[in-house]
């Protein structure tokens, strides 16, 4: 999720990624991370129904400890109230009940996946006894910086345990006392569990506190495999720039709406006022409204009575405002993650000119069209380069939950795979096992090599 540009932001990022790093604090961390390779290296191993066992145990310990949970969330609330974070911000750090019970069933809805360890995706006879299996596998240790959020603690745990990874979270100092119990109940859940059956070990899950420890890990590549940032487009640049681990993430949420001239227009306002206030701080929420000059004067008065229900301030081009009461959009806000209720409206010629507005200036996170023309369906979804291309739909539904991932890590708006949501698929990787009875490769190079037979099995 994305946070919007400011001054109190940025001394939020400086805080959790600055600082000197001793070297008595690295290696101890050092020997600490590799203790959770050594646990996710047996992880790997254990059969679905112990990884499963160890994530009810952490639903039952969140279900059991949610007073002393939500305790120590109201103190991170207080303090970052009283620092005046962004509000977009404070909105994604406070829990409540009914989080707390998102959470838990996030964690439940993870037991149900299918185990994609181990699967076997290839198996191929190259020639006779030479038979090749390429087989899914954990990806390792992942590390997990994550600003404000204190429910990805749970959401990323239990990712982790399932695909059979090693996982190392840091969240942002703002979050500190709400990470802290949330990882310590799943710890003592884990002990529990493990002193019992010998099964997932409590370190194949850890939690850093500190900024010093942020800079650290992002020098470990050779024990960390992945890391995934998620905050503020400022915070995953940083990472990218400042490490060679592999980074999976995204920088940027402007996500469009487009409203066609074949739109219905209740539809239409009913999409935009989800996509944009159902929680305007989501990287999925919507920062720009496109309407097509045909349905302009039809769609806007009711769309702008509706949002103003809602409280959301309206920006609009030079169109915009001869059909509605705006303040004037500057050419700088078709750039702007607002992570706020604000929202800029552009009206277009074409559905062509929508496309190219989005191609400019969106961030290949998720579009959407509201449209009756099956046609311009086609064209959008084809045209438009997304991670989700929505019709008909508020872009709300970007997340790995509602996509029946039963959580996500992250969002990744690169090309290449993973994209979009990532759950438990993007969490694995796979090997080539091949397995012969003495065969070389010089048998199959000259004038009588042997001849492959590349049978699927």
């Amino acid at each position: 999720m994305s946070c919007p540009q400011n001054s109190n932001l940025r001394k939020v990022i400086e805080n959790q990624v600055s600082g000197n790093v001793s070297t008595n604090l690295a290696e101890n961390l050092a020997a600490s991370i590799q203790r959770t390779r050594t646990a996710a290296i047996a992880l790997a191993k254990l059969p679905t129904a112990s990884k499963n066992a160890a994530l009810e145990a952490i639903a039952i310990a969140l279900e059991q400890n949610a007073e002393t949970i939500l305790a120590a969330n109201q103190k991170d609330v207080i303090a970052a109230n009283a620092a005046q974070l962004p509000s977009a911000l404070i909105a994604r750090l406070k829990l409540d009940t009914n989080k707390l019970k998102s959470m838990v069933a996030g964690v439940r809805d993870v037991i149900r996946l299918a185990d994609p360890i181990g699967d076997r995706q290839i198996h191929r006879e190259l020639d006779a006894g030479l038979v090749l299996e390429r087989r899914s596998c954990p990806l390792g240790v992942i590390g997990v910086i994550f600003e404000a959020r204190p429910d990805a603690v749970t959401q990323i745990a239990a990712l982790g345990i399932k695909s059979g990874n090693g996982v190392i979270l840091k969240g942002g100092s703002e979050a500190v006392n709400s990470c802290e119990a949330i990882a310590a109940v799943m710890r003592e859940a884990l002990e529990k569990l493990y002193a019992a059956t010998q099964g997932v070990s409590p370190n194949v899950v850890q939690l850093l506190t500190t900024r010093a420890e942020t800079l650290a890990i992002l020098k470990m590549d050779k024990l960390i495999d992945l890391i995934i940032p998620r905050g503020s487009n400022q915070f995953v640049r940083y990472i990218q720039d400042n490490t060679n681990i592999p980074v999976l993430g995204h920088a940027d949420g402007i996500c469009h709406l487009y409203v066609d001239a074949t739109a219905d227009v209740h539809k239409a306002v009913a999409i935009a006022v989800d996509s944009k206030t159902q929680y305007p701080a989501a990287c999925n929420a919507i920062e720009t409204l496109l309407v097509h000059r045909a349905i302009a004067s039809q769609y806007l008065p009711l769309a702008l009575e509706a949002l103003q229900k809602h409280n959301v301030k309206l920006l609009g081009c030079d169109r915009t405002q001869q059909i509605i009461d705006v303040q004037p959009a500057k050419d700088s806000d078709w750039s702007t993650e607002y992570s706020d209720l604000i929202l800029s409206i552009k009206i277009v010629d074409s559905l062509e000119e929508a496309i190219a507005h989005i191609t400019t200036y969106g961030s290949k996170h998720t579009e959407a069209i509201v449209t009756e023309d099956q046609a311009n369906v086609d064209i959008f979804t084809s045209d438009v380069d997304a991670a989700g291309v929505y019709h008909n739909c508020s872009t709300r539904f970007a997340d790995g939950f509602r996509y029946g991932f039963g959580a996500e890590v992250g969002i990744s708006t690169h090309k290449m795979p993973p994209r979009g949501p990532v759950g438990l698929e993007g969490l694995v990787t796979y090997k080539y096992r091949l397995v012969g009875n003495g065969h070389i490769v010089s048998d199959y190079a000259g004038t009588n090599a042997k001849v492959f037979t590349h049978r699927d099995l």
